[in-house]
């Protein structure tokens, strides 16, 4: 509903000092100025955490609402840390302050020791990411400081705490003293600060109101006698002042209406100066009449709208840290941009909003919206003369009607000579053209209603956005140094990549549901651009300058992680469903949309809610057609672990006599074909198939620190490997900036760090690639002599390989990145695995050919010139020696025919394999995998944390559901005050499809989990254990059909995927019978 006029709206957003971007447009008058809050609601669930992620960006200040029940949950601390990153202030709003006093029946103390604790948690998880920052910040100025001095490094003493002394940080905590924290209970329409309780009692007790808000929260009493505020409530056993003085009045409100105690309820509202209706007063239920009279004592809106508006920053006070935050996209730091990007920092700062000043507006989501909603296709009223217009067509168009009657009964009577003829055609044709009309009126209709028009969410942060107006459309790879030189001054679109120019259609305020057109819109506002549907997927930066880099990326929290294939009921309906899934994907922030290799249409969501939600928008909004879903997709890696030291019964390996098992052996024999030897530490020796290359590969395990540092370094390793390929070309359009060499510098110390020990020696300076895609948590190491080139050559100790091996090393590396991207168990990318190349081996002709591809380019180009005189020599490639044999026979001058003859042989065995570089990537492949078999195998599952919360009746069977699906309690505590137990668990993806249905019908509704996607954890079953000792066969059984969790998964993966799947379907046909007997 809008509360004041469009003109009215139009006018306070060209004041910036009075707009609050918090996150539905309200127009408050508060005091004497006038606001305009731009309030942007997101949901609370963590599926939906995107959502909070794209609201974020646009705003200047966010309201942070937690139950006072429940208190800090994962999802409030994922808030904050969003909060924090894109440098945003937060207040805090404490609400269901009403359950404290019905449902769990505390006291005031106790009500006040609980809010207390409350605020303590949320200030840590703030101090945690404050404190991680300073010692972030401290150790960057540190390796500056020891790159300019010299000084010997026993002369420094470490103390990690000074950083944190000299920097002051209460600017960033809640405390109600700051006006920062509002309690409420918004059902029952009451919250206040204490500074509203400050004013009251000043004039009662005759203290200063700026000495009663220090001390009404904290640990103070008031001393009656003396009517002096003192300090230690506890220790002399006396009551806060905010319990004495807040809380006491609350709960006696809350007793005497629960109670129904009238004449206490009366003396309350006289004394408050209230006006109860006696309808209120009247009604059974006692919540009506205590939401009446609190929601005029302590109004919500007040409380959390004054908190916003003094609390809060305006667009005017953007830090210059958020600003530089927002122009440094990946490891850039804001001194390596051009100048003239530089000087775009003063426009943020300004947030000016005059007609020089360039215009820069980011596009934080694409929302699509039913075309009715759109101002020019919503009916408006009509004005006097379109009125007085319309009667003068009714009567036509009535006098017309009863002059067609006349003619229809004139012409029933006998056709008269003179009639023509041709009148009775015109009328069909008449009607004939009406129906073409209305049928391709019907098509447009149809067309317009198929389109679902999008509009963009977005903020401006500098200058005047007009309709109609050219604007840049800068791509999240858009280089502004790149670009400068080659853009010129007009609004012609420039020939640059990842930048393209579009023209801003519409422009809209945003009232809710509503939209409401807008001729332009100054800087620090929010609002909605439509027409930008082919130019913006889901994301974008908007400017009319250049210069603008395209904004950091927004942070997801949430991990897309649940697969489902989709196809159509009707494959006629096949192009629906790809124009209805490229639409979802436009919509949401966080949707995966994929065509795989088999070609199915692929969905990736970060939850089950996130998928149903997905689903139903595809079905019901973009493709309006029925779907057939499969089940979830589960995604799996593959490794390997140290052989184990004890078997299935506990056993110490070794100790047990091994019993013959048939189907072991055969296992063995066809593990590992002809021609591939494997030694008893899994060193695979393979050849190519034109045997002029020798491969000797391992496999080890690497350790969780190291798999978790490469999962988490994979941005700076994908940043590596464009250095590296920069500098291999021989390119200077990369300048290494200090900032991101210290961080190679780092994560090449922790891997050192992490990589001790015999096997390890040198390890790290011989890390040849990551994978898979070059940026994965597998590693390639080279252990043969005479190759030196490594993944470190972006620290500057770069070497120019001029080895036989630098023309096919590439191919052993993407032999590695193929083997890591889908290993042998079930096709699954490989995660934790270490591959070392211990030999390699190049023939004769090997090295010919590797020395060839120099000159293959001048052979290839004068091909057709040589039949003269051509010779034959060494340097030619195999390929045009073979090609031209025939016509240069004759006139060529061999040096020497046996050896003209033998080359000739062995150029004809390599050509029938292919090329040499290809006959490379396979078999580097086929040791990867066979290396991996030659050690045990193992899968790994992705596992989502699991925190719930429930009472101490129905933990049973919140214990009984996590072990029927694998789960692994961590902890579980009891909340303090409460008989609420909180469950900390680990649960498998693959398991928790129907978890969170199934946990709420089995406890009644008493519990509920949040599932957030945490790690990768191996299975420890091994999906290929068969019995093998006496005691295993005793154990198990001769066939060992007992559930193997690993090989269930496996062979699940397999089916799907349609690879060979060993079952046995049926058993013991012979024994089978039906059950009925013959009488």
């Amino acid at each position: 509903m809008v509360l004041t006029s469009v003109g009215k709206m139009v006018a306070l957003q060209k004041q910036t000092s009075g707009i609050r971007n918090i996150c539905i447009l309200a127009h408050v008058d508060h005091g004497d100025q006038e606001y305009l809050i731009n309030l942007i609601d997101s949901p609370g669930h963590v599926d939906f955490s995107s959502e909070v992620s794209t609201a974020v960006r646009l705003c200047d200040g966010c309201i942070i609402v937690v139950d006072a029940v429940e208190g800090v949950c994962p999802q409030t601390q994922a808030v904050l840390r969003q909060a924090w990153l894109e440098n945003i202030r937060p207040v805090l709003v404490i609400n269901k302050i009403d359950r404290l006093i019905v449902e769990l029946k505390l006291t005031p103390q106790e009500a006040y020791l609980h809010l207390k604790n409350i605020l303590e948690q949320i200030n840590a998880v703030t101090g945690a990411l404050f404190t991680s920052k300073v010692l972030e910040e401290r150790a960057e100025k540190e390796s500056e400081s020891e790159s300019i001095s010299d000084t010997a490094p026993g002369d420094q003493i470490y103390d990690w705490s000074a950083g944190l002394e000299d920097t002051d940080d209460s600017h960033l905590y809640f405390s109600p003293d700051r006006g920062n924290v509002v309690f409420a209970s918004a059902v029952d329409g009451w919250g206040f600060g204490i500074e509203h309780f400050a004013k009251l009692y000043s004039q009662k007790i005759g203290i200063k109101p700026a000495v009663l808000l220090k001390t009404l929260w904290g640990d103070y009493y008031l001393n009656t006698k003396a009517k002096k505020i003192m300090k230690g409530d506890q220790s002399k056993g006396k009551k806060p002042l905010f319990v004495q003085l807040v809380l006491d009045n609350i709960w006696s409100l809350y007793e005497a209406v629960m109670k129904r105690d009238k004449e206490k309820i009366e003396k309350i509202v006289t004394s408050l100066g209230l006006k109860i209706g006696a309808r209120e007063s009247r009604h059974t239920d006692p919540k009506v009449q205590l939401n009446a009279i609190c929601s005029q004592w302590l109004p919500i809106s007040d409380a959390v709208l004054s908190m916003v508006c003094n609390k809060l920053p305006s667009p005017l006070d953007i830090t210059a840290e958020r600003v530089e935050k927002l122009m440094c996209v990946g490891a850039r730091t804001f001194d390596s941009l051009p100048p003239e990007t530089q000087e775009l920092k003063s426009a943020f700062m300004k947030c000016s909003s005059e007609g020089t000043a360039p215009v820069i507006v980011f596009v934080s989501k694409m929302f699509p919206v039913d075309a009715k909603a759109l101002p020019h296709n919503k009916p408006r009223p009509l004005t006097q003369e379109e009125i007085a217009h319309r009667r003068e067509l009714a009567k036509q168009r009535h006098a017309e009607k009863l002059a067609a009657n006349q003619g229809k009964e004139l012409s029933e009577k006998p056709p008269s000579e003179n009639s023509p003829e041709g009148t009775g055609n015109t009328g069909e044709e008449q009607q004939l053209t009406g129906q073409v009309e209305s049928v391709t009126s019907k098509a447009t209709k149809q067309e317009a209603d198929n389109k679902e028009p999008f509009i963009a969410f977005a903020r401006v942060f500098s200058g005047v956005v007009h309709k109609g107006q050219k604007i840049f459309v800068l791509g999240p790879k858009y280089d502004p140094a790149e670009s400068l030189h080659k853009c010129p001054a007009t609004d012609e679109l420039p020939l640059v990549p990842h930048m393209t120019c579009c023209t801003l259609e519409n422009l809209y305020l945003l009232m809710g549901r509503e939209l409401e057109d807008l001729e332009e819109v100054p800087a620090g506002n929010v609002l909605g651009i439509g027409g930008l549907q082919d130019f913006v997927l889901k994301s974008a930066t908007l400017s009319t300058s250049p210069a603008c880099p395209p904004f950091t990326p927004l942070n997801f929290e949430a991990t897309p992680i649940v697969r489902v294939a989709v196809e159509p009921k009707h494959p006629s309906d096949m192009p629906q469903l790809v124009r209805g899934m490229k639409l979802l994907n436009q919509a949401d922030p966080c949707v995966q949309v994929l065509i795989q290799e088999t070609g199915e249409h692929v969905l990736v969501t970060a939850g089950e809610v996130h998928l149903q939600r997905c689903l139903d928008d595809l079905k019901e909004r973009f493709a309006k057609i029925q779907i057939s879903v499969s089940a979830p997709i589960i995604p799996f890696r593959e490794t390997i672990t140290r052989p184990p030291k004890v078997d299935m019964v506990n056993e110490e390996i070794g100790k047990q006599q091994k019993v013959a098992v048939i189907h072991q052996t055969k296992e063995d024999q066809t593990k590992i074909p002809e021609g591939i030897q494997v030694d008893s530490d899994g060193l695979v020796t393979i050849s190519t198939p034109n045997k002029q290359a020798t491969l000797s590969v391992k496999a080890m395990p690497l350790p969780e620190e190291v798999t978790r540092l490469l999962e988490e370094n994979s941005d700076l390793i994908r940043t590596m490997e464009q250095l590296n390929t920069s500098l291999n070309e021989d390119k200077k359009s990369h300048e290494i900036n200090q900032k991101t060499l210290d961080r190679i510098k780092e994560f090449k110390q922790k891997l050192e760090q992490n990589l001790q020990g015999r096997k390890w020696r040198n390890a790290v300076d011989h890390i040849w690639s990551f994978g898979p895609r070059k940026c994965g948590p597998n590693i390639l190491l080279h252990n043969f002599e005479g190759y030196k080139r490594s993944v470190w050559q972006c620290l500057g100790n770069s070497v120019k390989e001029v080895s036989k091996y630098r023309d096919f090393d590439n191919s052993i590396v993407s032999g590695f990145q193929l083997a890591t991207l889908s290993g042998p168990m079930c096709e699954e990318p490989l995660m934790g695995v270490c591959f070392t190349v211990e030999k390699w081996e190049i023939n004769k002709v090997g090295e010919m050919l590797s020395t060839s591809t120099q000159d293959s380019g001048e052979c290839d180009a004068t091909e057709h010139k040589q039949s003269e005189d051509t010779t034959l020599t060494s340097s030619c490639t195999d390929e045009v020696c073979s090609a031209n044999e025939h016509q240069d026979n004759s006139q060529s001058v061999p040096k020497s025919p046996e050896k003209m003859s033998k080359h000739k042989g062995e150029a004809l065995l390599a050509d029938c394999y292919g090329p040499f570089s290809g006959q490379l990537i396979a078999t580097m492949k086929e040791a990867c995998r066979y290396a991996l078999q030659a050690k045990p195998q193992r899968l790994m599952a992705a596992m989502y944390t699991c925190e719930i919360m429930a009472t101490a009746e129905v933990l049973g069977r919140v214990y009984a559901v996590l072990s029927k699906r694998e789960g692994r309690v961590l902890q579980e505590e009891m909340k303090e005050g409460t008989d609420v137990f909180i469950i900390k668990a680990v649960l498998p993806v693959a398991e928790s499809f129907g978890f969170a249905d199934e946990i709420r019908k089995r406890t009644s509704g008493l519990a509920s989990p949040q599932l957030v996607f945490s790690h990768w954890e191996i299975i420890s079953s091994d999906p290929f254990w068969v019995p093998t000792t006496e005691e295993e066969y005793l154990h198990f059984g001769e066939k060992a059909d007992s559930e193997n969790q690993a090989r269930k998964y496996m062979n699940a993966v397999r089916k799907r995927k349609g690879l060979y799947v060993e079952e046995k379907i049926v058993e013991h046909a012979e024994k089978q019978r039906t059950l009925s007997k013959n009488k």
